[in-house]
């Protein structure tokens, strides 16, 4: 399947309600410091509603639930990768997007033979404390050369702007957390980034 070009994450299945009926047709739900049950009902919750929307959902690290629910996406970190049941992951057919942010995590994320592989930060972010710099704009035209034919995901720092360069330096689909869930209209920053996705 080709994946949309345009990859927001969010905390809340809430938000879901708001983004799908603006055109937002992949989106993921990264869940957290919740307790069990709050993680199964959020990540339910999502799929009813991308799948209301003709959607794709792709849950963060909770392979079980994921499973469990019938989930077709996963997203892994590399500290992920330590605790997931990677086979039983591969036979529930689940679809697997990978983290990605040097040489050595490449090589373990393209020996999973992932459906996706992310890349970052392209840009410094303030989502989460990394050991990583910015990766730039070079790097994300090699990662694109290195990957092939997997789809590239570009995340950490993008705006709309940021994004049409991730876009021309060869990446696949942008992803954006804090630029669409701290912005003052939301609604108005996912029609920017509709737009220069399109």
């Amino acid at each position: 399947m080709t994946l949309p070009r345009f990859y927001p994450i969010f905390d809340d299945a809430a938000w879901l309600d708001r983004v799908l009926p603006l055109g937002v047709r992949l989106v993921q739900l990264r869940l957290k410091d919740r307790d069990p049950a709050d993680v199964l009902d959020q990540i339910d919750r999502g799929l009813r509603l991308t799948r209301a929307h003709g959607a794709t959902l792709v849950v963060n690290d909770h392979w079980q639930a994921a499973i469990d629910l019938g989930a077709d996406w996963l997203h892994l970190g590399q500290e992920d990768l330590d605790d997931a049941d990677l086979p039983a992951i591969r036979r529930a057919g689940l679809q697997l997007g990978v983290s990605t942010h040097d040489r050595a995590e490449l090589d373990r994320a393209l020996a999973l033979a992932p459906d996706y592989v992310a890349l970052g930060p392209v840009w410094p972010t303030i989502l989460k404390k990394m050991r990583w710099h910015e990766q730039g704009l070079d790097r994300v035209t090699e990662w694109k050369a290195l990957v092939g034919d997997i789809p590239l995901v570009a995340i950490g720092g993008l705006t709309p702007d940021r994004g049409a360069q991730a876009l021309a330096a060869g990446a696949d689909i942008v992803s954006a957390v804090t630029d669409i869930t701290l912005n003052p209209d939301p609604e108005a920053r996912i029609a920017d980034w509709l737009a220069v996705t399109a």
